[in-house]
């Protein structure tokens, strides 16, 4: 055998043992909590979310009865020139009793601006930078976190990362009924969701409803508010938002969502109102994927896809993010079943660190539209450098080291003259009553 040939075979066989199948890591075990106990009316449980145009909610929870829902806040750290005032809310659930749910708006805030702000009057400050106005704007992406030694290395790995906003596709605190979990969850995020706004949409472990007893989503509508009423919506289960130049639309997997449901009519005067101009990148998030070749959860997304896959389509949507499967997943840009250069770019990313472990099984051969797919735990990160192109990274957890196995350029629909073909349709299927 001649010694090229030799080489040429040792190349190969280096690269087919670099590309083979990712060892999924073995499930953590759900977190510990001992942290000390605060006074009752210490503000615990910190985030924050856009609440409309330069604006910011911020959301605490404290015991206390007496407990004001006031935020003050400046650019400075222990000087709060300006006050905000908010509302609150409670929610018994069997034989729990939350504490003091605040809610506070803060603003108008300049961008990319860094504040600093107390809830309540007393506590630690705490302080947050708002996103740029223009690109570049940097998402970081996880779903289904739940609370363990998985959901611990995403957050620290996230916390690495210089971004302007977290999203979460569903599944937040793997509650399930027990309500000291979403105590517990409120605490472990606090951290990154106190400094960042986190946007989120529910998952199927939000629902919580208990027949005739308890009313579905009551915890997660509670405590997770975001800016439904700013946009529009009746539902704080769907609802969308602006950021640099990227309209982002959340929507609800778990709520009705055929052509005579709110939920539609809503996304179609949502989809009317935008403006490629100012937002030439369009987003889409919900819970359960429509594109997906793990033998979890297939065929779920179906009936959703059927009614509103036709609306994102005509209006030209970049890019959907779902959760769900706890697994990862890239599609081509794809619609109706098949690759389509003017469909959207779908990403699963169901697989934060939830305590149900992994989805390792994939149908084969994997369908034509699905790109890479893994089953690991991880975070990915969207970097949108400006209104043509956009970085999608996909960092799994290894070792407890972020390891980033899959990366991809995203050309926006805006630059590649699929929208002006789409004009007529985007009208036709939007106005229709």
């Amino acid at each position: 055998m001649e010694p090229k040939f030799m080489l040429l075979m040792v190349a190969l066989m280096t690269i087919a043992t670099a590309s083979a199948d990712y060892v999924r890591p073995k499930p953590r075990k759900i977190l510990d909590f001992p942290w000390e106990s605060k006074h009752s009316s210490q503000p615990q449980q910190v985030h924050i979310s856009l609440a409309g145009d330069q604006h910011m909610r911020v959301t605490w929870i404290a015991d206390g009865k007496s407990s004001p829902s006031i935020v003050e806040y400046g650019t400075s750290p222990g000087k709060y020139n300006r006050i905000a005032q908010g509302e609150s809310t409670s929610y018994d659930y069997l034989l729990y009793s939350s504490g003091k749910i605040h809610h506070t708006v803060i603003g108008p805030l300049e961008h990319n601006t860094v504040y600093f702000y107390r809830c309540g009057k007393q506590g630690p400050e705490f302080q947050l930078k708002t996103p740029p106005s223009e690109f570049p704007v940097t998402f970081t992406v996880a779903g289904d976190l739940g609370q363990t030694g998985w959901t611990k290395s995403t957050l620290d790995h996230i916390d690495l990362c210089t971004y302007d906003v977290h999203l979460l596709p569903g599944d937040l605190s793997y509650a399930d009924y027990i309500q000291s979990r979403w105590d517990t969850f409120g605490e472990l995020v606090q951290p990154l969701a106190s400094a960042r706004p986190w946007m989120v949409t529910e998952g199927n472990h939000e629902k919580e409803n208990i027949l005739i007893l308890e009313d579905g989503f009551q915890s997660y509508n509670a405590r997770w508010k975001m800016p439904y009423e700013e946009s529009g919506s009746s539902s704080n289960l769907y609802y969308s938002f602006d950021v640099a130049g990227a309209h982002l639309i959340m929507l609800g997997s778990y709520t009705d969502y055929d052509e005579y449901s709110e939920q539609y009519s809503w996304l179609k005067a949502d989809l009317l109102k935008v403006d490629r101009k100012r937002t030439p990148w369009l987003l889409v998030l919900f819970h359960v994927p429509w594109y997906n070749s793990n033998k979890a959860h297939r065929g779920e997304g179906d009936h959703m896809m059927q009614a509103m896959e036709p609306l994102l389509y005509a209006a030209g949507v970049d890019i959907v993010l779902a959760g769900h499967v706890h697994a990862y997943e890239r599609s081509k840009r794809v619609y109706g079943g098949r690759s389509d250069s003017c469909g959207a770019v779908h990403v699963t990313v169901g697989d934060g660190g939830n305590r149900e472990g992994l989805a390792s099984k994939y149908i084969n051969p994997q369908p034509e539209w699905s790109v890479f797919r893994e089953a690991s735990f991880g975070h990915a990160e969207l970097k949108i450098v400006n209104s043509t192109h956009a970085l999608w990274s996909w960092h799994r957890n290894d070792d407890d080291e972020p390891v980033r196995s899959d990366e991809v350029w995203i050309t926006s629909l805006v630059s590649s003259g699929c929208l002006a073909d789409k004009r007529p349709e985007l009208r036709k299927i939007l106005l229709a009553p």
